[in-house]
């Protein structure tokens, strides 16, 4: 269920469908897409009609003509088959035949959203199987049976799960930070956990986009605040427990342990269930979550396709790794202050509880009040409001919750006399006594420092409980959140009983509750799980091979320095001027950049832009020497680039971010790196640069607490350094707030206005609008367009034609096959329709009424975006 917060299209009109799977005939388009050392990858988008509502998917193949076991990648909820697309490939350069698509309700796909319905969602799967199963690259276990696995992260890891138990197809799955019970994840314990379901509605569309009956439920529970038994049975419904004892597929179950929607309980109730079916099951607690931290999306992705090769391959020899493993944070990196992370396995599973280890609490038996309304509540996680920044600080060792006096209960143990690493759900029994029949309380288990004042909360993450009855007073066990986590010695371990919390909905009534202890605290402790010995910086390893590298690179430029082309006295003052410019994949004959010419005149700011795949990025490294053009050449001011050309000293570059030593200033850390050049300290033109950069009094304070805004524009200043005549920025504001990319727009401005040039990649059409003086627009390695920006954004041959209903596909295709028509691209508003040399607006409009569409206005746009998609044609 992936949260992030994504801009959803409006619903197009649904079409009717027979209850097979149907291709919607014109909608399938085949493109082929390359990397370096991969095969090309083939994929066709098709639009399927499903059980009566409709599926934007994506096939991927690679190869020969072979058959191959297949692969549906589920997405995140809020996201499309898009966001699935790069491991979509990557798994079809493997062997692997893949299908993607938007789920119910999202992107362009129609229906309500049903949250993982089985008679919706998972009917929708089957549906999808029987479409693979007729394909001719997919490898058949029998007639209708293809050999066929299930991946996904959250809501695409659930319908993994779900498919599993209700289609015996279905061979392997690996689903990542999703839900078992999504009534315990959304209910845990009786106690609504109001933030993360507003969240979860609200990033759907808003209530009406759901399931009439999901509508009502949310708005029963949400007004009430307590979940009642039609709504956890709706919910239970709906999630893989239901069907737990009919999953008996190799399973590789990823959580997270930032993740305050689906704990760590969560997977360990499925592993407990597939594993007693019979079925293989490994684990992986991965750093990252749905409150953020480091997904690891590298490593897992790794480890799923091993995975698939070992359950659907059928290669014995494929490392699987370990049937345990965590990600734990060590320390942080001295290059850029990230945290470091080093893997933890035992060839078993532990569990939730293995080596309990009984910590003595003391403190008297205490009272404290929930307060009227439950307001102000206390503060452990902010799901999807930067809980990810909480996490990632509590890994660290920052305490960065709140509890507020009066409000909740302590009790502390003795300074630890050994370390502790706590692996697993701590639990308390207590004896709980309220002025109220109900009480809910949320417990947390505290790592506090040795001044008693610094604690730290693990993972931000708190255990909510309903107890009912408590008038009377009642004895409860509580099972504290799911950890990993190391204590050190000397530090106390203090466990908390707080009435009220920010994600979660506490009795709106004043009520002051009791408590008391009853036992020790019971710690999990894991002890059979090993952590990976420390790996050697590594600069240990590269520096004497770059070393080697560098001297041999030196070497080789000096001997055929002599075949360097002369310079051209008539480009003397042109920064950069590039000439049909080609390069092709390794080991082929398709082309990542092909016959490329324009050309860069002093004081412009040029925007690069294109679609992933457009060939930017490989153009950019050509251009700062890194890798030769197989034809063409660049020039930069007159000389021809070479890697390691003398003129490459007037060009700078921040192309994948710079490392910073984080206890030293910004000033000390420029001055560092500017002295390992070797250049003379006049000429790096240090305070020039760092006025142009804007980074004021913080160039006196160490880099560890600079924001990622002002870690950026440190590292375009060391780009800045010796004022290069030609300035490269890929991506220069991701990662980056609006206030923070309005201030490297300004930095940007600024360095050209002193008649420098710069080129910036990116991707936010907006800012380079704002930002850049002329453009270059690249699609699929060529060049689509070059010149200034108010030319092509505000250039006739555009018009976005305003329609009162969304432009189906099939009409927006008759459309751009009408005479005079260059590309109709379907937009929220209507079309962006381009026109080529013989076309007309009157015409257009003539035609427009003669094909029925509902036309309300007809204009030329006024948007970089609107022209870089009539531009590339929609293909980004």
């Amino acid at each position: 269920m992936d949260l992030r917060l994504r801009g959803l299209r409006r619903p197009r009109r649904i079409i009717a469908a027979v209850a097979a799977v149907v291709v919607l005939a014109g909608a399938g388009t085949w493109t082929a897409v390359a990397s370096d050392d991969a095969p090309p990858v083939h994929h066709a988008d098709q639009v399927m009609a499903v059980n009566g509502v409709r599926l934007d998917t994506s096939y991927f193949t690679s190869g020969d003509s072979g058959r191959r076991p297949a692969v549906l990648l589920g997405h995140g909820f809020g996201g499309t088959k898009d966001d699935v697309r790069e491991q979509a490939e990557d798994l079809a350069a493997d062997g692997y035949a893949v299908l993607t698509w938007s789920a119910r309700g999202f992107g362009r796909s129609t229906g309500k959203i049903g949250l993982n319905d089985p008679k919706g969602e998972v009917a929708d799967v089957s549906r999808l199987i029987d479409w693979l199963a007729k394909q001719p690259q997919v490898q058949l276990d029998k007639a209708g049976d293809p050999r066929v696995g299930l991946a996904g992260a959250s809501y695409g890891g659930a319908i993994s799960l779900l498919a599993a138990g209700h289609d015996t197809r279905v061979d392997a799955i690996a689903p990542a930070i999703t839900y078992w019970n999504l009534a315990d994840a959304l209910f845990p314990d009786g106690v609504f956990k109001k933030l993360w379901t507003g969240v979860f509605f609200n990033t759907g569309g808003g209530c009406a986009r759901f399931e009439p009956a999901l509508c009502a439920m949310y708005e029963r529970v949400a007004e009430s605040g307590t979940p009642d038994a039609a709504a956890r049975a709706l919910l239970e419904e709906r999630s893989p427990s239901a069907v737990g004892d009919r999953i008996k597929v190799p399973t590789l179950l990823l959580q997270g342990q930032t993740d305050s929607l689906f704990t760590l309980a969560q997977s360990d109730a499925a592993e407990k269930a597939i594993r007693a079916n019979g079925a293989p099951v490994d684990v992986d607690w991965i750093a990252g979550g749905h409150d953020g931290g480091d997904l690891e999306a590298s490593r897992v992705q790794a480890r799923v396709t091993s995975w698939f090769d070992r359950y659907l391959k059928d290669d014995k020899g494929a490392d699987t790794g370990p049937a345990f493993r965590i990600t734990r944070t060590g320390g942080v990196d001295s290059t850029d202050g990230a945290a470091l992370l080093r893997g933890a396995s035992d060839d078993t599973y532990p569990g939730l509880t293995a080596g309990d280890r009984s910590i003595a609490l003391t403190g008297r038996e205490q009272s404290f009040a929930n307060p009227p309304g439950a307001s102000p509540p206390a503060v452990s996680a902010l799901p999807g409001l930067g809980g990810g920044g909480l996490s990632q600080l509590s890994s660290l060792g920052v305490g960065v919750s709140l509890d507020f006096p009066g409000q909740f209960a302590a009790f502390t143990s003795a300074p630890l006399t050994t370390d502790l690493r706590v692996t697993g759900s701590p639990t308390a029994t207590l004896h709980v006594k309220s002025t109220s029949e109900d009480a809910v309380l949320f417990g947390k288990v505290y790592d506090v420092g040795p001044d008693g004042r610094q604690q730290v909360l693990p993972s931000q993450l708190v255990a909510p409980v309903r107890v009912e009855g408590a008038k009377a007073g009642k004895d409860v066990t509580l099972t504290l959140p799911a950890i990993d986590h190391e204590v050190d010695k000397g530090h106390r371990l203090r466990l908390v009983l707080a009435s009220t919390d920010l994600g979660y909905a506490s009795p709106a009534a004043a009520a002051t509750y009791t408590v008391s202890l009853k036992g020790d605290l019971a710690v999990p402790t894991a002890a059979a799980v090993s952590t990976a010995a420390a790996p050697l910086p590594s600069w240990v390893w590269w520096l004497p091979l770059a070393g080697a590298g560098l001297a041999l690179a030196l070497l080789v430029t000096g001997r055929r320095r002599t075949a360097t082309p002369a310079p051209d006295p008539e480009l003397a003052e042109v920064p950069l001027q590039i000439t049909d410019l080609s390069k092709k994949y390794a080991g082929g004959d398709r082309y990542s950049v092909r016959d490329l010419s324009f050309r860069v005149e002093k004081g412009q700011v040029l925007g690069l832009l294109g679609p992933n795949g457009a060939g930017k990025t490989t153009t950019l490294r050509m251009l700062m020497g890194l890798i030769r053009p197989d034809g063409g050449e660049i020039r930069v001011f007159g000389h021809a680039i070479r890697p390691g050309a003398p003129v490459l000293s007037r060009v700078g570059a921040f192309v994948e971010g710079a490392g910073f030593l984080p206890h030293l200033s910004g000033r000390q850390n420029l001055e560092l790196y500017w002295q390992a050049t070797g250049r003379p300290a006049e000429d790096a033109h240090l305070d020039e640069a760092l006025e142009i950069a804007g980074l004021g009094d913080a160039l006196a304070r160490a880099v560890r607490t600079y924001s990622q805004g002002m870690r950026q524009r440190l590292a375009i200043a060391q780009a800045m350094l010796g004022l290069p005549d030609l300035l490269i920025l890929d991506e220069p504001t991701n990662g980056l707030d609006p206030p923070q990319i309005r201030e490297m727009r300004e930095v940007m401005i600024r360095y050209a206005a002193a008649g420098r040039t710069v080129i910036v990649s990116s991707h936010l059409l907006a800012e380079v609008e704002q930002t850049c003086t002329h453009l270059v627009v690249m699609d699929r390695g060529r060049l689509v367009q070059a010149g200034p920006v108010g030319v092509i954004v505000g250039s006739g041959d555009t018009l976005l034609v305003g329609t009162a209903t969304p432009v189906e596909e099939p009409l927006a295709e008759k459309v751009a096959a009408l005479p005079g028509v260059a590309s109709a691209v379907p937009t929220d508003d209507g079309l962006l329709v381009r026109l080529d040399a013989d076309g007309s607006a009157q015409h257009l409009v003539a035609e427009l009424v003669r094909l029925d569409v509902p036309v309300q206005s007809v204009g030329p746009h006024r948007r970089l975006e609107d022209a870089f998609l009539t531009l590339i044609g929609g293909s980004a």
